[in-house]
């Protein structure tokens, strides 16, 4: 944990290009959740393919969790603020992710794995985002990790903690770097009113969601369950957030693009469809990890 007062860090902030409100639908066996970033804004948002935002107190709303299902070709990032979830796979991982963890899974070349509920009452509330492989890792060994709570670094500094799951953020360095991608995934607590500032290449791709309050971004009110996209503005060195009047959670969350094709079906993502024919085939003959 890092505590440290706040350094003008960003002089030509991002403006907001446009709010987006996510998708109510269902996933798994019937987990009910939100999709924050859908798949027609993955070019926009590359090297990022989905967020899902999942909350609920009803046990019938997550209870059934996510059976046995494949992936192939990127990366899932699961971040828990509430709840009891078991994760096990076809490469051998078995992890369990609780309160404040995050579950890295490098899915590369196949792998088929369940994340169930390891609750039967209370709230069960969280993220999965989606990042994307570059072509040459996209069939590389699968990989996983579990990250408890009191792992994932903090920076502290004038009525904000940034929770530092991945990149790095006030020279704090996050859980998990990626030299293809750079990701940056930060929870961010703020008090009524207090501003963070982060340093963003220009040539980064960047969003904003709000889970709790609201935020202003250089003008523009964010509200609660609402995504704002990042404009791309080459002059630009960062983003400035600031709570309203009273206490906020976002994340922020950025990444260089990879610029290569995406080609999508259902849980793989590849670069051609004849990669995603070879992916169905292989799950259908059980080839996948």
């Amino acid at each position: 944990m890092s505590l440290d007062t706040p350094t003008a860090l960003v002089h030509r902030p991002r403006a907001v290009e446009r709010l987006v409100a996510g998708q109510p639908t269902s996933d798994g066996a019937g987990v009910k959740l939100t999709r924050v970033l859908t798949q027609p804004l993955q070019r926009r948002l590359d090297p990022f393919l989905m967020l899902d935002a999942f909350g609920s107190d009803r046990a019938d709303d997550y209870i059934a969790g996510f059976p046995d299902h494949p992936h192939r070709g990127f990366e899932t990032v699961t971040y828990m603020l509430e709840g009891r979830m078991r994760h096990r796979d076809s490469a051998g991982h078995e992890g369990l992710l609780g309160n404040g963890g995050v579950q890295w899974m490098t899915a590369g070349r196949g792998v088929i794995h369940s994340e169930l509920p390891e609750q039967e009452e209370g709230r069960m509330e969280g993220f999965q985002l989606w990042l994307n492989l570059p072509a040459k890792d996209k069939l590389r060994d699968p990989w996983y990790r579990d990250i408890p709570s009191t792992d994932i670094p903090e920076w502290r500094g004038d009525g904000v903690t940034a929770r530092v799951i991945a990149g790095h953020s006030h020279g704090v360095a996050g859980a998990v770097q990626r030299s293809d991608t750079e990701p940056l995934y930060l929870d961010l607590h703020l008090d009524a009113g207090a501003t963070f500032e982060q340093a963003l290449p220009a040539g980064h791709n960047a969003f904003v969601y709000v889970y709790r309050g609201a935020v202003e971004v250089e003008g523009t009110a964010v509200p609660v369950q609402r995504m704002a996209l990042l404009a791309n503005d080459p002059a630009s060195d960062g983003v400035r957030l600031k709570a309203g009047d009273a206490p906020a959670r976002a994340l922020l969350i950025a990444g260089r693009p990879l610029n290569e094709p995406i080609a999508q079906y259902g849980p793989f993502v590849m670069n051609t469809q004849e990669q995603i024919f070879e992916a169905l085939r292989d799950f259908r003959d059980g080839r996948l990890a």
